[in-house]
């Protein structure tokens, strides 16, 4: 550490180092992050190509993540919702 950091570092608190390593760690996870979603819009382009609703599938991925319970427990609700409105299966 030079004179001029040692004594920033004294003044405001603030390690420059450290502050700028956790930037470019949070600046490689957003490229990262940028580059994942670029790979899922392909998946569900070729999912849409090959004749899948990707409004579906987002929904099971959504599902996917519940509990089974806290999932039964929506979808049983969601019935006697609709039953309740005369949107009976």
């Amino acid at each position: 550490m030079d004179q001029v950091e040692t004594e920033n570092q004294q003044t405001t608190g603030i390690s420059g180092e450290r502050l700028r390593s956790f930037i470019q760690r949070i600046e490689r996870l957003e490229e990262d992050k940028a580059a994942i979603g670029e790979d899922l819009k392909e998946v569900y382009a070729e999912a849409k190509g090959t004749g899948f609703d990707t409004k579906i599938i987002r929904q099971l991925i959504r599902l996917r993540k519940v509990e089974i319970e806290k999932r039964r427990e929506t979808e049983e609700l969601l019935d006697l919702y609709k039953a309740a409105i005369g949107m009976e299966e």
